[in-house]
């Protein structure tokens, strides 16, 4: 099913139709695996169950993009109240 055209007839149909390919931006590597710095202990060692509030907690940041430029989002989750 479909037409069998080629790519230059594919992107005249698509220019006269105003349909636009939407590209993927490459993928950029922010964190330096390699380096000097310490690193630190891992104290949870995979046990992420807490008996009582304030024992465990772990956090997370992410990036937003916004109209205004990308925001910074942190988290910080005590591990008892993970249902």
């Amino acid at each position: 099913m479909g037409l069998n055209i080629g790519h230059r007839r594919a992107g005249r149909l698509m220019r006269e139709n105003g349909i636009r390919v939407e590209r993927s931006k490459k993928y950029k590597v922010t964190t330096d695996s390699n380096h000097v710095f310490n690193i630190a202990p891992n104290l949870q060692n995979r046990d992420f169950c807490a008996e009582l509030p304030n024992q465990k907690w772990a956090g997370d940041i992410s990036y937003v993009w916004t109209r205004e430029g990308w925001l910074y989002l942190a988290v910080i989750h005590d591990l008892h109240s993970r249902g």
